[in-house]
Parts: structure tokens; sequence; C-alpha cells
């Protein structure tokens, strides 16, 4: 029986049909969905979705670029309290069959480009029980819409998982972050109110669809009856010609993607003047130059997978130097290392209460009982909170350091559990360092077995073939040894400041 007080997206797509059903909803390239298109084809999904007889709480991987498809999943997945499994383009071949092995699907949906290694695993993997290809017109995938319509979501929980995303590994593994639907639509209802997304906004899907930021902003869009425009792969041009075509009100950012648009705004004239807001980190010389030759506004902010996306918000320059003003939904302290919490202007771990908090780790019971401990989701992260209410980043710790190379995470313990499966490396330090172009770079500092010779570059080829290239180190540096602490562990605070 549903519950009275179940709200899935299936019914907010209905209620959108209902009373926005003329609106363009969706948009790629010369193909437009209306919102009465929009149900309609996720309600011939879930029928089709239903007729594979899955149980309740079955997943469903999803390995693809920016398409529909997507939409019209987290409507199907919210009738029938399935689970989608979001997974990153970028990772490797291991890594992409680890989250499989993790979270056991039963189907998997991909694009062409990812057809091969999705029917590969398919083969592989005995929990798979088909492959479909969005992309392909007369296929299989398309097929499944061709059912009944279904009428009525299924019963579920708002706390019920309804998408899996893997966050960088730790301890050795990439954990997948499981979220309700009552997360996400509340962290939508946050940003529709931040940035007021109402049905004359227009948002440009430039982040993936498998990034929090990415599902956030896009059904955010939907929630409001905005239009949400996908781009499949970033281009500079192509995104500046969109914006004035299409009167893109938004757009999320993560560098080097703002600063390629300048270079290209400065190569040609296009026309930005529908552009309000572009949401996300970079350098503050490339947000006051972005500002000054725009009408836009950049915002900063601050979240995490876990947090159910963004849970501070503020425009980049109203306190410099911070991530916004802390959210409605959340409550945020800061606590040292006993969890006791510290006042403000002190710095300590950030730790967050409120529905924007995730259900915990797929298969992670060890792990998010000592998350959630206290009652409160530690985030790893390093904050200080002022006077005003207003959050300021001061690093990780060191239990869970992190690298954000153009927005995506990369733990320093899963690049150098990569490199030290190299028999020349005897030892690594592996952590960040400022890059040019992608805001944060990886850094590795290797010392060589007796007798063994390497070069960066085939270091960094080795790396490519066992994670994603965007955690590869683009920094090697080898050196004797490394120095070591009174216990005889590697230094690396030292490391960080004789290598930087």
């Amino acid at each position: 029986m549903n519950s009275p007080y179940n709200l899935t997206f299936f019914d907010i797509y209905e209620k959108n049909a209902l009373f926005r059903g003329s609106s363009c909803a969706i948009r790629r390239g010369t193909e437009e969905s209306t919102y009465s298109d929009l149900f309609l084809q996720t309600a011939r999904l879930a029928g089709g979705l239903k007729d594979l007889n899955l149980p309740a709480g079955s997943r469903i991987a999803v390995l693809c670029k920016n398409h529909p498809a997507f939409f019209h999943l987290f409507g199907a997945a919210s009738a029938l309290n399935l689970v989608l499994v979001l997974i990153n383009r970028r990772l490797s071949e291991e890594e992409v069959s680890y989250i499989i092995e993790d979270t056991t699907p039963s189907l998997i949906i991909c694009d062409n480009e990812m057809a091969d290694q999705a029917r590969a695993l398919n083969n592989s993997f005995s929990c798979l029980q088909h492959c479909y290809v969005v992309d392909e017109n007369e296929g299989d995938f398309s097929k499944l819409y061709s059912g009944t319509p279904l009428k009525t979501a299924s019963s579920c929980r708002p706390s019920d998982p309804f998408v899996i995303i893997h966050t960088a590994a730790m301890l050795g593994k990439p954990r997948g972050a499981v979220l309700g639907q009552e997360n996400i639509i509340l962290a939508n209802q946050q940003i529709i109110h931040a940035y007021g997304i109402d049905d004359s906004k227009a948002y440009l899907n430039i982040l993936p669809l498998f990034h929090i930021m990415g599902v956030n902003l896009g059904l955010a869009t939907l929630q409001a009856g905005g239009k949400n425009i996908i781009m499949e792969k970033f281009d500079p041009q192509k995104t500046l010609e969109i914006i004035g075509d299409e009167k893109v009100t938004l757009f999320g950012s993560f560098p080097p993607i703002v600063a390629n648009l300048i270079d290209t705004l400065e190569k040609g004239d296009f026309d930005l003047s529908s552009l309000e807001i572009v949401a996300g980190l970079d350098m503050p010389d490339t947000v006051k130059k972005w500002e000054s030759c725009t009408d836009s506004k950049f915002w900063t902010m601050y979240g995490q997978t876990e947090t159910s996306g963004l849970i501070t918000f503020g425009e980049y320059f109203a306190k410099s130097g911070s991530a916004g003003a802390i959210s409605p939904l959340v409550n945020i302290k800061i606590a040292d290392d006993l969890d006791n919490f510290l006042p403000a202007g002190e710095t300590g771990e950030i730790v967050v209460r409120g529905p924007l908090v995730f259900q915990g780790y797929w298969n992670g019971d060890e792990l998010n009982e000592y998350t959630f401990r206290g009652g409160w989701h530690h985030t790893g992260d390093l904050g200080m909170i002022d006077s005003d209410g207003f959050l300021y980043f001061k690093g990780r710790k060191a239990e869970k350091e992190l690298i954000k190379p153009g927005g995506e995470n990369v733990f320093p313990a899963e690049v150098e559990k990569a490199i030290l499966a190299h028999e020349a490396i005897k030892e690594v330090c592996v952590f960040g360092v400022p890059d040019p172009k992608f805001g944060e770079g990886v850094k590795a500092v290797c010392s060589l077995r007796s007798g063994s010779t390497l070069t960066k570059d085939d270091l960094i080829k080795f790396c490519g073939s066992l994670i994603a290239g965007y955690k590869k180190p683009r920094y090697v540096e080898f050196v004797d040894d490394l120095p070591k602490g009174e216990d005889g562990a590697i230094d690396r605070e030292k490391i960080k400041l004789d290598y930087p």
C-alpha cells in the first residue's frame, strides 16, 4: 500500500505534465520533449521495466554520456522502487568492474561509446541479465518504451535507496554513497530556492549526469518546470552558442570550463545576456575575469555526494574566501578530533545533520558506524564557520585527504596503490598541488627499488592502465629516499614542504 507521505519523481513529472504540459522540458540538439512528452516517455519506460519483473530494490547500472534517458530513468526507477547506479564514464575498466561487483545490478544501460565495455561486463557478471544501448533507435532499449505506460508509482519509502554514486576510494576501495528520493528532492528544493529557478529558467547540462551536482541541477530545473538543454560533451564554442540560442540562465562549472569559455569569448561575438548564474568552483582571477566580461554572477558552494550535493551557497565575492552561507535544510557544526563542537572562528572537521545526509555507504556497515558517530555525518573535511554563518573550507583531515582535479575526487591512497603495483617502485607519496588548468593536480614523489629505472612518462602510462585518466599523476618526482617520521612512517607533511 502506498504511503500518504510519499513523493516520487514520477509524481513530480506527472504534476508538471498536467500543469506545464506544452512547455519544453528537455532539449538535445534539434530534439525537444515537452513536459507531457517527458511523463509519457517515463511512464512507458517504467511499464517496460515493470515487465522485466525486477524485485523492488534491484539495481540498474548506468554507464552513459548525458542523454534524455537519464531523466526517463530517474522517473521510472522512482516509480518502481529501483536503484540507479550512476557510473563515471572516465573510470578504468577495472574500476567499473569493481562497482558492478559491489552493487550486483540486474541491468546495465550504456551509450554507443561504452557499448563494447558494457557488453563485456554483461558477459562477465552473472548478476547482469541484459545490456541496453540508449543510442540504438531500433534496439532493445527503445523496445522498453513500447509497453503499456505505468499509471501509478509503486510503494516505497522516501529513504529507500534510489541512487548510488561511488565516491573516491576510502580504505582502498570506492564507496557507493546511497541517496533516497527524499534526499534528492529536498536538495533540488534548496537549489531552486538559492538560484531562483522557476519555469522561465533554462539550465545547460554541461556537468555529467553521473555526478551529484549534474543530477541536482538537472532535476531541480525539472522540478521547477524549467528547460534542460543537454550537452553530451563540453565544447566551449558550442556552449557559448547554445547559451545565446536557448537563452540559458544557469550552468554548473568545474575547472577548466570557465577558463576555456573566456578564451573562446575573446575570439568571437556571443550573446550571453540571458545568463544569470554560473555555479561551481574556480580560481579568484578566473572568476573576476568571467564576471567582468559577462553580466552573470559566479556562485561558490560546498557539498559532497554524501550530503546530496550542495549545502552552502553564496556569490563568489560576497565574503572573500568563503564557500557561502549555510543552507536551510542542514545543520553544520565544526568539531575537534574528540568530536567536541568548536565556537565560531575555529577550525575543525565539518559535521552535518539533516534530511540531506545520505543513507550510508553501500555494503559499508562498519564505515557507516564511524561516519555517523555521535549522530552527525563526519565529512572528513576541515572548515571554519564565521559569526555570520558563512563556511570557509580549510582542507581535509589526514584520514580523508582528497585531491580535486577539475572537480573530480581523487584519494591519494588510491593513486599510491596503483603506483606501488609497478615493480620498480619502492615507496611513494601522493598529494595535491596547484594546477593552472584543473585547479589542483596529482603529484607523486617516488623512490625506486635498487637497480631499477623508470621514466615519468612510463609511470604515468602504467597508472592509466589501472585507474581513471583524471587520477593519474600529472607531476612525478623521483628521489633516493622518502623522509620518515620517528615511527618509521612516511612523513607526508615534510614531503609536501620539500617537494611542492
